[in-house]
């Protein structure tokens, strides 16, 4: 017997323990006692604890708990709280509150000739803001994030974007819902800036990566207790800002009560029309003066372009001893995009359980910002049933069967096939060339047909390979260019990458970047021809690793031999009378070169499960690249002897407001005799054209060298100048004002001009050009207007165009 007991014990023990820490869920709903109509948002709370949630839309609410006894409270600006003891050994549904609306006498407020008693309210509450954030050293929270898109037209997705197809964009009534993201993470903060989350479980909908789910409670809400508030990249003074009252007019709307609390409704909007900014009303205590609750739009100048119908946004906030903290985050977005695609993003978020001031050790951040676990994609429906969440709604479980059911079907190339496409998807993993990218036209090839296999996202997303191959029916040679990577390590931070061809090289390339379609028809239509060409076989292989969280280094091998092209035809629609100009001859050489290089990059990270991904938001950022190429006759059997040094530092920094200054610096240096091609062109523009980080009134290939620095400074002013100065009509068009300067010092030495086929200049005496560009937001193109500031020539001012439909 008493071996049976022994034997039996441990498992009683361990039933008891596993039913003790089992969780329940508590499921009711929130109304107005007198009308039963539902309490959107409504805040519940369990007593005594850092423990709560919100209701949804619907009024609906659910908290998951472990098994024991608690109160719940649940309250909502203007009514009675009301609370209700529940015992929780089993799940508890149908607990219902209906809410009375707060009958106290309310105090007038007296309102004296010119004076805004509005006004008086915000200076305490910014003294009490101010107060709240000396008292918060550091917090960790939980949260939980939910996502839904509803649109039009289908939802797609790839690694780090989302696509939405085109619909009617006439009524908001025939929507769908197309996406869904949730996920349930754990932040931490630690004063000034320090701040981490972890994602430790995400599901979404089949249409959807895994990958693009990193949008966590604490990531992406608008903390209202913040002096600045970023929306679409425009840092707006937040409500209570220092300087809030010098920005916004605030108005008292109306007094009322949550229990015996008197709350002040206060409206706000920018004082100036054309600032952009909040408008909306806040809700202030008016025994603490604390923040409780904000619901607010942003303004039409804020709305850059009136992309957006509507942006709204809702916050509520907790007491957590004195600190308030957020209880919630509901961001609605809707958007018409010029009647083509109909979309809405419906965003909400609970932050609960809060541990204020523990004393977090700042050795517990790094760079990484979000941290996805391993198996945060693998919990299954046990772990999602015991986890805090906002009830899902009819709608939403029908859109989950409804995605999954339709990704499941068979896949038909016809499914994604677009003729403004440049690849046919056959799956998720293998594509073609679509009937776009089988086509391009140029003076050594002619008639050129392209076709391409692509296969990305292989073995767990850590192989893609790609091969290209063409045949010119002028040249009369078949051309092919093989490359793959393989990527090594928890977040593929290693790559080994091989790259083998037989191809046609544009000379010069990485001094341009003109699209291949914009090319071949300005030849095609205008017989003008801007680049030139030269035969490459070989290989090349590169592995890179990161050594650290900021420190990637790199080194390769390179094979080839590079031959001269010749134009082949004077082919074109128009102007068959002319003829091309002639090709540029290069260096025919075989190069065997070791390669070596370095990449310092500062960014905080994401680690999304798959990837470490750069996060460069609105922030201040510094990039430096370095790299090292060498080739001699004796060790590598090489027909030339050099040594090639580069580097490029290049970032922004933030200046005025939500402007910023942008700047790239390039330097190449080299010792030996260089092959022609392997030299550097300055970066030019063809005629009527312009791109950021080239020089405005130099052509393409105008000036090439082996000693070069160049310098690109380019601010980016958006819409502030005109609006700064109030300028009339223009302060409300929304014009996009960028400003740029360009330096460059040049310089050949002897034994690589020796392999030049033609003359250049230089500039041993710096040369600068100046301009500005205009711009929309709205329009896929800026007007660029540059100036030579010294080197005077024929093309001492140029007028430009950029546009991406060019590249």
């Amino acid at each position: 017997m008493k071996t049976f007991l022994l034997f039996v014990a441990p498992i009683i023990l361990c039933f008891q323990i596993n039913a003790a820490a089992q969780g329940f869920f508590v499921r009711g709903s929130i109304k107005d006692f007198g009308t039963f109509e539902p309490l959107v948002f409504a805040n519940v709370r369990v007593a005594g604890t850092t423990m709560g949630t919100s209701a949804n839309k619907n009024g609906e609410f659910e908290l998951k708990l472990p098994a024991g006894e608690y109160t719940l409270i649940v309250s909502f600006i203007g009514y009675i709280s009301d609370t209700v003891e529940v015992k929780l050994d089993k799940n508890l549904t149908e607990i219902n509150f209906n809410l009375q609306q707060t009958k106290i006498n309310l105090p007038e407020i007296t309102v004296l000739p010119g004076v805004n008693p509005a006004l008086e309210i915000i200076r305490k509450a910014v003294k009490r803001k101010n107060e709240r954030n000396k008292l918060l050293k550091d917090y960790t929270f939980k949260a939980y994030t939910k996502g839904v898109v509803w649109s039009d037209g289908d939802v797609g997705a790839g690694s780090q974007s989302v696509s939405v197809g085109l619909g009617g964009g006439e009524d908001s009534a025939g929507l769908k819902i197309n996406a869904i993201i949730e996920n349930e993470s754990e932040g931490y903060f630690l004063e000034p800036d320090n701040y981490k989350e972890i994602i430790n479980a995400r599901k979404q909908s089949a249409n959807i990566p895994s990958a693009i789910n990193i949008f966590t409670g604490g990531r992406i809400i608008q903390n209202f207790y913040d002096e600045e508030i970023n929306f679409l990249g425009k840092e707006l003074p937040g409500p209570i800002a220092d300087d809030a009252l010098d920005y916004y007019y605030y108005y008292l709307v109306k007094t009322l009560a949550i229990d015996n609390k008197i709350v002040y409704q206060i409206y706000l909007a920018p004082d100036y029309i054309s600032n952009p900014g909040f408008m909306g009303d806040i809700f202030i205590v008016d025994s603490t003066f604390d923040l409780i609750k904000v619901d607010l739009h942003l303004n039409r100048a804020a709305n850059i372009g009136g992309i957006l119908d509507t942006l709204n946004i809702y916050q509520q906030f907790n007491d957590y001893n004195n600190v308030f903290m957020p209880a919630d985050y509901r961001m609605y977005v809707h958007a018409n995009l010029l009647g083509l695609a109909e979309i809405i993003f419906d965003l909400n978020t609970i932050l609960y359980d809060y541990n204020i001031n523990n004393g977090l050790s700042k050795n517990f951040f790094n760079e990484v910002v979000i941290k996805v676990l391993p198996d945060a994609d693998e919990k299954d429906s046990i772990y999602w049933a015991q986890t805090q969440t906002i009830p899902g709604t009819i709608e939403e479980s029908i859109a989950y069967a409804r995605i999954d059911s339709v990704k499941k079907l068979p896949r038909n190339l016809w499914d994604d096939f677009s003729f403004l496409s440049t690849r046919i998807n056959f799956s998720d993993n293998i594509a073609t060339s679509a009937p776009l990218a089988m086509y391009h036209f140029n003076r050594v090839e002619g008639h050129s047909v392209d076709f391409g296999i692509f296969a990305y996202d292989l073995f767990n997303q850590r192989f893609n390979s790609s091969i290209m191959t063409n045949y010119g029916f002028a040249d009369k040679i078949f051309k092919a260019d093989y490359n793959g990577r393989f990527l090594l390590g928890d977040y593929r931070t290693t790559r080994l990458e091989v790259n083998a061809y037989k191809k046609l090289n544009i000379l010069f390339d990485e001094s341009k970047s003109y699209g291949e379609l914009f090319s071949s028809m300005l030849s095609l239509l205008s017989k003008y021809e801007f680049s030139d060409y030269y035969y490459s076989t070989g290989f090349d292989v590169n592995l890179s690793a990161d050594v650290s969280p900021v420190i990637k280094l790199n080194g390769g091998f390179i094979n080839r031999t590079d031959r001269s092209a010749v134009k082949n035809t004077d082919f074109s629609f128009f102007k068959k009378d002319e003829k091309f100009r002639s090709n540029l001859p290069v260096t025919e050489t075989t190069v065997r070169a070791i390669t070596a290089g370095f990449a310092i990059d500062f960014r905080k990270f994401i680690e999304d499960g798959y990837f470490r991904r750069r996060l460069a938001l609105s922030n201040s950022y510094i990039l430096l690249n370095g790299k090292v190429t060498f080739a001699d006759k004796s060790l590598l059997k090489n027909q030339n002897d050099f040594t090639t040094y580069e580097g490029t530092v290049r970032g922004r920094i933030n200046s005025i407001g939500s402007t910023s200054l942008n700047f790239n610096i390039h330097g190449i240096y080299n010792n030996g005799s260089l092959p022609f091609q392997m030299q550097y062109a300055i970066p030019g523009n063809i005629d009527l054209t312009g791109q950021r980080n080239t020089f405005r009134t130099l052509g393409l290939n105008e000036v090439i060298g082996d000693r070069v620095i160049t310098v690109n400074l380019d601010h980016s002013w958006g819409d502030n100048i005109f609006r700064w100065l109030k300028i009339p009509v223009l302060k409300d068009l929304e014009l996009q004002l960028n400003t740029y300067l360009n330096a460059a010092y040049s310089d050949i030495s002897f034994k690589s001009e020796m392999l030049m086929p033609m003359k250049t200049a230089t500039f041993k005496n710096p040369f600068f050009e100046a301009g500005f560009s205009l711009g929309h937001i709205l329009f896929p193109m800026t007007f660029e207007f540059s100036w030579k500031l010294n080197h005077f020539d024929k093309n001492n001012f140029r007028f430009g165009i950029n546009s991406q439909l060019m590249f």
